[in-house]
Order: C-alpha cells, then sequence, then structure tokens
C-alpha cells in the first residue's frame, strides 16, 4: 500500500493594523500548498497585542512572522514599531523566519531596517500584489531571503551607509515629537541628560540640520523615515 504523504504543520504569527491586510495574507498562506502544509495562523494589530501574543507562555513557537513596520506604539514597552517587535521575537524566538513590510521607500529607512533586523523577507507594501505575496512566502519557506523589487531598485543604488541610529536614538526622537521635554527625557530613556543632548546635537549633524530647532529634528527624522 502507498504510504500516505505527512501534511506539514507551521505556525504564523501576522501582526498588522488593517484587518483586510491580515485577511490578504491569510488568504494567500493558506492557498500555498494546501496537500503539503497546514498552517497554524496567530494575528495581532498593534505593537502591543504583538508583543502580548509573542512573550504569551502559551503561544507556539512561531515559524514565520508577517510584521508590519508601522503601528500603534507600546510606549510602556518600548516597542515603537515592528522593529522593535522584530527585536523581541529575534530574542525570544530565534529561528522564526521574519518578513518586514512596509510603506516606506526611502532608501535611509530601508538600510536601517536591513542593518538592525537583517528580516528574512522586506516587502514594499506598494509592490505586493497576491501572486508576489504568494512568490515571498515560497522563497521565504525554503530558507532563501525575498526583498520585493522596490527594495532591490533602492539597493543598487546605494553606495555607502549614510546614516545608522540605534535604538536610543529611536526613543529620544519618539518621545520629542510627542511633546516630552528634553529635561523630561531621562525619565523614558535609562541614559543621562547630557547624553541625549549629545545624541540630540549627532542627529542634528547627521541630517545635515546642524543649527534647526528640535521640532525641525522631529520633522525631517519623519521625513527620513526614521521615526514613524
Amino acid at each position: 500500500m502507498p504510504q500516505e504523504s505527512t501534511v506539514i504543520k507551521k505556525n504564523i504569527l501576522i501582526v498588522d493594523d488593517h484587518p483586510f491586510i491580515i485577511q490578504g495574507y491569510k488568504n494567500a498562506i493558506t492557498r500555498y500548498r494546501p496537500t503539503e502544509y497546514e498552517f497554524l495562523i496567530d494575528q495581532a494589530k498593534d505593537c502591543q497585542s504583538g508583543y502580548e501574543v509573542i512573550v504569551n507562555p502559551e503561544s507556539p513557537s512561531f515559524d514565520i512572522a508577517f510584521l508590519d513596520i508601522s503601528m500603534p506604539a507600546y510606549v510602556e514597552k518600548g516597542i515603537l514599531s515592528g522593529e522593535d517587535l522584530a527585536i523581541v521575537l529575534m530574542e525570544r524566538m530565534p529561528k522564526c523566519k521574519i518578513v518586514l513590510l512596509t510603506m516606506f521607500t526611502e532608501k535611509l529607512k530601508i538600510n536601517t531596517i536591513l542593518k538592525n533586523i537583517n528580516p528574512n523577507g522586506l516587502i514594499i507594501k506598494n509592490d505586493l500584489t497576491f501572486d508576489e505575496l504568494l512568490f515571498a512566502f515560497d522563497r521565504v519557506i525554503k530558507n532563501e531571503k525575498y526583498y520585493s523589487q522596490s527594495v532591490l531598485e533602492m539597493l543598487s543604488q546605494m553606495q555607502h551607509v549614510p546614516i545608522e541610529i540605534d535604538q536610543f536614538d529611536k526613543k529620544i526622537l519618539f518621545q520629542l515629537s510627542k511633546g516630552t521635554k528634553v529635561a523630561d527625557i531621562p525619565q523614558y530613556v535609562p541614559i543621562s541628560s547630557s547624553a541625549i543632548k549629545r545624541r540630540m546635537e549627532d542627529l542634528k549633524v547627521l541630517l545635515e540640520l546642524k543649527d534647526g530647532s528640535d521640532e525641525e529634528l522631529v520633522k525631517v527624522a519623519k521625513s527620513k523615515g526614521l521615526l514613524l
């Protein structure tokens, strides 16, 4: 008698603040080789609910995670974006393949994502179609990297790494964007006031603002995709 084929089970996490996008991902994933794979899908709608799923001891160990970059923040835990959520996921489930999705088309932002996260997949949402998502999923599930066409074009244009910022810089910019006074930022970012001021000056130099105001720093950081 012929042996029955074994269906491979994969645990998938999707985190996006647009329900119709989550549904689109689910529709594509469940149509991928349905006789070979069974996909068990968990979903979350923002940084907080995504974080809670990831750290929940009852959650499965995820095989693949689709994370939107720009989502409502979970300020209490310092999770300001899908990038931060990816870092948590990498620490807790290092074998999970991470696919990041974004509307950003700024070269600096894309370079920062690749440098800090090095995801298995990076997709500009404007590139995304149903067939493209299936193709990306096929590449990732086969342990290959997948970058959408716009990402590849930006990478080909990059001659050098222009700017990189770390998690402290991101948190400083986030607090400034909320209107937090510089003197109060140490309550939210665990470094000294002098270090915060020095980092702000360095950011202004990097963004070619020099003597620009804090408000202008926030505005330019947003335009460069450094602040969501």
